[in-house]
């Protein structure tokens, strides 16, 4: 269980961390015809983000128990 959490939190902060990239530098993202709004990076940045932290306090819990 400890080295699914661990590859949870790395995923999940290499996505926000990526997010971020993208919000400071601006880069454009397109799916098909459709081009991404800017300020969706956010969202994709807070959710994963929030995700990374969970997995990372579950994995602590779980080293002290």
């Amino acid at each position: 269980m400890r080295n699914y959490l661990v590859i949870s939190a790395v995923v999940f902060g290499a996505v926000a961390f990526v997010h971020l990239l993208r919000l400071i530098f601006g880069w454009p993202a397109q799916v098909g015809e459709l081009a991404v709004p800017l300020w969706l990076s956010v969202a994709g940045m807070l959710v994963p983000g929030g995700l990374c932290i969970w997995a990372l306090v579950l994995v602590r819990r779980r080293r002290t128990a």
